[in-house]
């Protein structure tokens, strides 16, 4: 969007993040210092129906701390007048959206919703994301639009909160850009990938729930009944070490690498022999089509929300049931027989550029 011309602010609650230096030095940057989400409750007096609605997630332990930044965000938008914001995730949305109303300032506010929501809060274990259906029911009428990132994101929205339907728009997330061919020539990151005569396998995503990394590592566990195989899963989070007893338990513990986050999984991706996308849901699934662009054959469930529109039903990678290892593993199995055309696959990962996005989600801010 700065490319495009656009003077663009980055607000964020905190600064913090692996990617912070990649920011452009045309993008400015604001931190609101946000403070414990109880210190906005005074803010939203003059909004005792939004108040009640929102105190429920407040007092919860784990809260979102955004909604702390719900009053500095208001006075920014007084002191700033931004054209239009747009914000992204749930509880950031919300306090964009309650930000606006506080200020008064006709400044055209966009939600932006990345995940499956009726599956997330299902499956919370955060306390205060178990109110996001009803918040986003009462909060997301009072934006001008809610951007979601796949078909399967806005069918759920209307059946799951109520949104109107008219106020929905599907831009898929902006994944592809040029530098990722240069990231996948990398120099080879890992002794696995090195050699030729053993299949690696490999999974990329946060160790918790949503990727259900454990059916991965039952259905390799299967493969390698099988045949040869290695297994690499790129990234970080609170099962790591009961997804390590699980690869022990099943005796596959020596040809699984939880190798942790690494910020090039595109090298991995240019060698891997099958990517493998294990999750129970998603919104979109930025890995699936990261992994075509670089020509990796794929493997998916068939999960809400994302993965069944980028392989088009099956037409671009097999798709699998949800938790289902003996699936999953004979879907691997095919996939190492006879891979699929990754030519055809990166053209239809090529259609989900940043360029792409950027001007769908222009025309959506600034529309004529």
């Amino acid at each position: 969007m700065a490319e495009r011309g656009h003077r663009i602010d980055l607000i964020l609650a905190r600064t913090k993040g692996r990617y912070l230096d990649e920011l452009p030095p045309t993008v400015r940057l604001v931190e609101l210092h946000a403070p414990p989400a109880i210190l906005a409750v005074p803010g939203l007096i003059r909004e005792p129906r939004t108040l009640a609605a929102l105190l429920p997630a407040m007092i919860r332990p784990g809260v979102a701390q955004v909604l702390g930044a719900i009053p500095a965000l208001r006075r920014y938008l007084l002191n700033e007048r931004p054209d239009a914001i747009l914000a992204a995730l749930d509880y950031a949305n919300f306090a964009a959206i309650i930000a606006r109303r506080l200020a008064g300032v006709p400044v055209r506010t966009i939600a932006s919703v990345h995940n499956h929501m009726s599956s997330a809060a299902a499956n919370a274990q955060r306390p205060h994301l178990r109110h996001v259906v009803p918040l986003a029911r009462r909060l997301y009428p009072d934006a001008d639009t809610v951007v979601c990132v796949s078909d399967g994101v806005a069918s759920d929205l209307v059946a799951s909160a109520g949104v109107p339907p008219a106020l929905l728009t599907t831009i898929y997330n902006p994944v592809i850009t040029p530098r990722i061919a240069e990231l996948a020539d990398a120099p080879i990151p890992h002794r696995w990938l090195q050699q030729d005569e053993v299949p690696v396998i490999l999974g990329v995503g946060k160790l918790r729930r949503q990727k259900d990394f454990a059916t991965l590592i039952r259905a390799f566990a299967n493969v390698r009944k099988i045949c040869p195989a290695h297994l690499i899963i790129l990234g970080e989070g609170p099962e790591r070490n009961q997804l390590k007893r699980l690869a022990h338990e099943l005796g596959v513990a020596d040809d699984v690498d939880l190798h942790g986050f690494d910020p090039n999984p595109y090298a991995f991706m240019s060698r891997a022999s099958v990517f493998v996308l294990s999750s129970a849901w998603e919104g979109f699934g930025n890995v699936l089509v990261e992994a075509m662009a670089c020509g990796c054959p794929v493997v998916s469930t068939d999960c809400p929300s994302g993965p069944g529109e980028i392989l088009e039903h099956g037409r671009y990678g097999r798709l699998v049931p949800v938790g289902a290892a003996d699936a999953l593993a004979e879907a691997i199995l095919s996939q190492l027989e006879a891979p699929s055309d990754g030519r055809a696959a990166a053209r239809r990962a090529a259609e989900f550029t940043a360029a792409a996005s950027a001007a769908l989600y222009e025309g959506v801010l600034f529309p004529r």
